[in-house]
This record gives C-alpha cells, sequence and structure tokens, in this order.
C-alpha cells in the first residue's frame, strides 16, 4: 500500500450533538480521527494495529456498516461506547460512475445517506446519547485529497439527505473540476455529478451552486471556521485540512420553476479548500 491511503467517515448528530469518527490508514500509520462540536482529535496506531476484513478494527476499536465500538485512550483524549446503526440509506451504485474504471488521485464512496441511530459514547466524562438520531457513513481512497475541493453534507430533515462536492481532479496530464452530488429526497434519489453533465454554476466560499437538466441546487452555508484535520498527501497523511461539523445551511433544489425541497439546518458539514 506504499504511496496510498484509504479511510471511513462515520457522522453522528443527535439531540444537538455532533460527533464524526475517521478510521482509516496511510502508508505510514494507522489512525482514527474524532470530531466534536468543539475539537477535533487525531490518535495514531502501528500499522499492525489496524485490520480489515468483514469489519475495520483500528486498535481496539471496531467499525462496520451496522455499529461502532469505541476504546480510545490517548493522552488529550479518553472516547469509550457503542453506537448501533439501522435502516441504511445506500445510493445506487457508485458514485464515481465510469470514473470507477480510471486511475484517480482520490475515489469516493457513499455508504449510507442517512440511517438511524441507537447508543452513545462518553468522550473525556461526558455522556452522549445519539439515539433517535441521524448518521451518514461515506469512504475515501488513493494517493491524496484534491489540492482544491469543498464538501457539504446534511441529514438533519425529516425527509432529505444532501451530499455533495466539487474538487479539481487531475485526469491523464490534465486538470478540470469535477462535481458529484446525491440528493436523496423521500425515498428517491437524484443524482448530479459530471458525467450526467451537471455545470457548477458557482463555487465560492460558503455558496455552492448546481445545474443539471432542469434541476439546479444551490446551498449557503454560514461557516465560522472548522476543526484541523490531518489529510493524506502522496500516501501520507501530512496535510490539513479544516472541517466544521455542524454550521448553519441553506438548501433549495429546484426543477425547473417548481421547489422540490428547502430547508434549513445548524448541523450541517462542510469543508472548503479552494485557494
Amino acid at each position: 500500500m506504499r504511496g496510498r491511503f484509504e479511510g471511513w467517515y462515520y457522522k453522528h448528530q443527535a439531540n444537538g450533538k455532533s460527533l464524526a469518527l475517521i478510521p482509516g490508514r496511510a502508508e505510514d500509520t494507522a489512525f482514527v480521527q474524532v470530531v466534536t462540536d468543539a475539537c477535533a482529535y487525531h490518535v495514531t496506531y502501528p500499522l499492525s494495529a489496524y485490520r480489515r476484513g468483514d469489519v475495520l478494527r483500528v486498535g481496539g476499536n471496531v467499525f462496520s456498516s451496522d455499529r461502532v465500538k469505541l476504546d480510545i485512550q490517548a493522552p488529550q483524549l479518553s472516547l469509550t461506547g457503542e453506537i448501533v446503526y439501522e435502516n441504511l440509506t445506500p445510493i445506487c451504485g457508485d458514485i464515481m460512475g465510469p470514473f470507477r474504471w480510471f486511475p484517480m488521485e482520490c475515489r469516493h464512496g457513499v455508504l449510507s445517506m442517512r440511517h438511524t441511530l441507537h447508543g452513545g459514547c462518553v468522550i473525556n466524562g461526558e455522556t452522549q446519547d445519539f439515539t433517535g438520531g441521524q448518521g451518514y457513513i461515506e469512504s475515501d481512497s488513493g494517493r491524496s485529497f484534491p489540492k482544491g475541493y469543498t464538501w457539504v453534507q446534511c441529514n438533519d430533515f425529516t425527509d432529505c439527505s444532501i451530499m455533495a462536492a466539487v474538487a479539481r481532479i487531475p485526469f491523464y496530464g490534465l486538470r478540470f473540476w469535477g462535481c458529484i452530488c446525491v440528493v436523496w429526497l423521500d425515498g428517491r434519489e437524484y443524482r448530479l455529478a459530471t458525467y450526467q453533465g451537471v455545470k457548477i454554476a458557482a463555487c465560492r466560499p460558503g455558496f455552492l451552486e448546481l445545474k443539471q437538466g432542469k434541476h439546479c441546487l444551490t446551498i449557503t452555508v454560514d461557516d465560522p471556521g472548522g476543526h484541523a484535520l490531518q489529510a493524506p498527501r502522496l500516501g501520507k497523511m501530512s496535510s490539513v485540512i479544516k472541517e466544521n461539523i455542524a454550521c448553519p445551511a441553506h438548501f433549495r433544489f429546484m426543477e425547473g420553476q417548481r421547489v422540490v425541497f428547502e430547508g434549513k439546518s445548524n448541523l450541517a458539514s462542510y469543508e472548503y479548500e479552494i485557494r
């Protein structure tokens, strides 16, 4: 696995609290990153502590499609507990579309747009109950995160979950701005993507607008700044990005002149790394 990384993103939100868990491995280390409303932690492990089979194990932590079991004792972080997932919502096929057949700098996956949570954890002595809340799972693998990208995810709605990402993609010596996006609405999936002809009408700090055929998605984010996370660069966790795990955002999804969905949330997750 020289020069490569792989990682997963498990997000949990309930009762105004947020917790993201990012287990993975790079060329030189295994890790679990923990993101809360207040701060972020990066806990490293030897590569021998990373075991991926039917479930993923990093040290004493277990990650699967139906639950996470946590046991972290680090200098600044104590985290124990178990959170169970029910009624996962996978998307229809690979989010990468035909690009899954080509060598890519970074491959993205969406495992569940939304699911119900049961259980909780204890973080540095504080009990957090996520029962009745909503979860989300995605994955990344490859060599590096894109040099420029933005990502928004929110499922803080009764009948809707949205993930949208725009990135500068290196491809056979060229670079282009690519997009992947899913709007899951009341059991129906809308896919907006480069391979389906999406146009990136606007992409700037706090604002994203995507147009594809008769559909238009606009996202406005009030980002007060996020927590620093380690990110992969040429297979090593040597880069730094910032993520706001829970910030105010407004979403509007149009079909022609008709508003298909419109909603506001204070629990949108957001990254913007375009310079």
